[in-house]
């Protein structure tokens, strides 16, 4: 109880610390915006906002001294510091232990300003509730005498006054033993939960901070660059900024300039004569996301004549932008800052927020929807929608209009492995199409295209919808859609009448009230459903069926160039393919990932703070394979944020066997040592026992679960939370996307699939999308005629 209490002084503490600071950040963010105006459209430097640096504002976690003392004591056992002596460690024989870089980095600590009160600071503003409780609680207790005699047992006494001693007292050796125990001993769940989140963040801070050069000290040690566009480069950076014809970047805006900024594209806000703070706009249609089903959506209506107004919460940023770096980039580019998990911290989930949404980020991967899966929703689940031609017709005009090429000019280092290892094994490896030139060779989409040649919905459906007089406000994020009771005699009990807003900037206090004819949801798998349950909508489909795609990865490290040339960063993030087949069943697909020096460090197994260092600095010449399955098992998100999944036994026998054959795959190659991400450090040298080690790969449960070793997956796809349906039933919406409780209230985005589609989803999204928008427009038209 004294905890419970002390836990909430901490978070009231926090808000009156927050509202006293808004004042005095007020002016900051005047100057901020200042700053974004001069360098927008420049082209010759990225957005302040993906720059990193310095913190502008003072941190407010409202952790005391006492705890922020405590969380660097985690953070040094995290990541410690581990001086070379007498060579010892070096992990291979191409590492250089002489080498200056190398040897700072095996100096470094992640104890060192100011990774503790950047992790607290995350704590505090990106975790879910649980996930913060836990954290809190967990330093809370380590911050004192008896709470750490409690759960560290013997290594919390001392001989000496007070006999006791706090977390940050337990010399580093004796603190990195009782971690060890806690990431194994499932009887100390929820303090292996609180160490397992801490340990991502702390590795993905450490390694995505920069300083005002935009470098980290890290990264040379780990041979990483940050991909640039050379200056005498004929695919320089392109200085315009193709939206800017239609959209609204609230961001720039106040509570003074918003009603300019709405007239000057075209709307006419009025204001509220009632509460006088809601602006309310009117237009054809209103769409709720501007991703892969909005973005299309969007140009799909206003070429239809209608007039047609995009909300996006998050912001705008073009080729020119794009920094390539992981920190920020994840921060702002990313929901939840990249570190969204589901509640069990199973699976870390990716997912698209800004203006494109997931296209802006995602991997190119431009998969049609394959013919078994059209077959069974076309027939099994009798929808028509994907019966006739006219959906195989919509993939068609998508590829077209997004540039999907299907040859690769020069394949990465990653996909490079995954072809050699097949061929070896006399396996085939498919060409990957893409949405970008065939001589396109970037690592850093996932951060935005630097180079302006992948082309996702923000250069593609969304200029198209500017084109035709779309509006894209950005920095809109909508609340609930406004429900009322229909008319007598309609088909429907209710009515959706548009849908209200917030901004996301703190200096626009007005709500933005569109009110419209027909009203889509188009944000996503993740953000759909809550948006719909917190209408007051009652369908007991929506926000379950959720599917993730989940991905288990394997590695192999190639320490010698001799092999195969290139770094793990380098080149087309997916360009090959292989489908693991058994009885003329797709069992898994195996693909490559992107990492960055963040991300690799977060996700790796810790066994030791040397183990991790020796991992983390052979980053260049590591090779990641995942495997990814179409998910039998399924999950929900009936609240923003708060994800619940399960696979079921299939999906884990199918894991295991792509996994089995990723790893399979890297041997051939030539890997000298491959492994897993099993909490264990699942690892083997190649030679002999190769075959032992095989038999013991497994998919293993969550840290959540009462298991010594288990494993974090990771999510790039979400569908299937608002599935369409024959019936109330089966669906949330019906065969066209049309809510069942609401008339004129339609979902195009990826929630709306019947299932998971078995490979990235992008192309099945947007000829969904295509598809159901030109229903909408068909509906809207035959209501004019009446």
């Amino acid at each position: 109880m004294i905890f419970f209490h002390a836990i909430q002084s901490l978070i009231t503490s926090t808000k009156r610390k927050d509202k006293k600071k808004k004042k005095n950040n007020q002016k900051k963010r005047e100057r901020k915006r200042d700053l974004e105006r001069e360098t927008m459209g420049r082209g010759d430097q990225c957005h302040p906002l993906l720059k990193g640096g310095r913190r502008e504002t003072k941190y407010s976690h409202g952790f005391s001294s006492s705890q922020i003392q405590t969380l660097t004591s985690i953070c040094e056992v995290l990541l410690p510091p581990t001086p070379l002596i007498n060579n010892n460690y070096i992990p291979h024989e191409s590492i250089n232990p002489q080498n200056d870089v190398v040897q700072a980095f095996y100096k470094a600590s992640a104890s060192q300003y100011p990774v503790p009160d950047e992790v607290a600071e995350l704590v505090m503003k990106r975790a879910f509730f649980e996930a913060k409780i836990l954290v809190i609680a967990i330093v809370m207790i380590l911050s004192t005498r008896v709470g750490t005699l409690l759960i560290c047992g013997c290594s919390g006494v001392s001989k000496k006054w007070p006999f006791l001693k706090k977390f940050s007292e337990i010399p580093l050796e004796n603190r990195e033993k009782v971690v060890q125990k806690w990431f194994k001993n499932w009887l100390l769940t929820p303090v292996r939960l609180a160490f397992v989140f801490l340990k991502f963040l702390v590795l993905l801070v450490f390694f995505t901070q920069v300083g005002e050069d935009s470098r980290n000290p890290a990264w040379q040690a780990m041979d990483y660059k940050v991909d640039v566009i050379g200056e005498n480069s004929p695919e320089e950076r392109r200085k315009e900024r193709p939206l800017d014809k239609g959209i609204i970047e609230t961001r720039l805006e106040t509570d003074s300039s918003l009603a300019g900024a709405l007239a000057g594209k075209g709307l006419k806000p009025t204001l509220n004569p009632a509460s006088r703070d809601t602006y309310t706009v009117k237009c054809d249609a209103v769409i709720v996301g501007s991703g892969c089903g909005g973005g299309v959506a969007a140009a799909v209506l206003a070429a239809a004549g209608l007039k047609v107004v995009v909300l996006e919460k998050g912001d705008y940023f073009t080729s020119g932008d794009y920094s390539s770096l992981e920190g920020p980039s994840l921060d702002r580019l990313y929901e939840s800052g990249g570190i969204l998990s589901t509640l069990d911290g199973k699976t870390m989930v990716l997912a698209g927020s800004t203006v494109g949404g997931g296209s802006a980020v995602n991997w190119s991967a431009c998969f049609k929807t394959p013919d078994h899966v059209v077959n069974e929703w076309a027939h099994a689940q009798n929808l028509p929608l994907f019966s006739g031609p006219e959906y195989l017709d919509a993939m068609d005009k998508v590829c077209d209009r997004i540039g999907v090429t299907d040859g690769c000019v020069k394949e990465g280092f990653q996909n490079q492995i995954l072809r050699q290892g097949c061929e070896n094994l006399g396996l085939k490896a498919e060409r990957v199409p893409r949405n970008s030139s065939e001589s396109h060779y970037c690592g850093s989409c996932c951060y935005g295209c630097i180079r302006g040649d992948k082309k996702g919905t923000d250069t593609t459906w969304l200029v198209d919808a500017v084109n035709s007089d779309a509006v894209i406000i950005s920095g809109a994020k909508a609340i609930r859609f406004v429900i009322n009771q229909n008319n007598k005699n309609q088909r429907k009990k209710k009515k959706c009448h548009g849908v209200i807003a917030k901004f996301t900037n703190e200096d626009i206090k007005i709500t933005l009230q569109i009110e419209a004819r027909v009203t889509i949801s188009a944000c996503g798998a993740l953000l759909t459903p809550p948006l719909l349950i917190n209408s007051g909508l009652k369908n007991r489909n929506i926000g379950r069926n959720l599917h993730l795609h989940p991905v288990l990865m394997a590695w192999g490290y190639f320490p010698e160039p001799n092999i195969v040339e290139g770094k793990a960063y380098e080149g087309g993030i997916i360009t090959s393919v292989h489908k693991v087949v058994e009885q003329d069943k797709v069992r898994a697909i195996i693909e490559s990932p992107i990492l960055g020096p963040g991300s690799f460090a977060a996700l790796l197994p810790f066994e030791s703070g040397i183990e991790l260092k020796n991992r983390i600095i052979k980053y260049s010449r590591t090779c990641h394979l995942f495997s990814m399955i179409k998910d039998n098992g399924s999950g929900s998100v009936l609240s923003e944020g708060r994800i619940d999944y399960k696979l079921d036994s299939s999906d884990k026998e199918n894991m295991k066997i792509g996994l089995v054959r990723a790893l399979r795959i890297l041997i051939a190659a030539g890997a000298v040592e491959v492994g897993t991400h099993q909490s264990d450090g699942q690892r083997v040298k190649c030679g002999e026992g190769v075959e032992e080690f095989l038999k013991g790969v497994v998919a293993p449960e969550g840290p959540k679960s009462m298991v010594e070793k288990w494993s974090t997956y990771c999510s790039a796809h979400q569908m299937g939370s608002c599935r369409m349906g024959v019936d109330e039933r089966c669906g949330a919406v019906d065969t066209w996307g049309e809510s069942w409780e609401a008339e004129g209230l339609f979902v195009c985005d990826a929630s709306v699939l019947p299932g998971a589609v078995g490979v990235n989803p992008m192309i099945t999204i947007q000829a969904t999308a295509y598809c159901l928008s030109k229903k909408i427009v068909e509906m809207l038209r035959s209501l004019s005629d009446d």
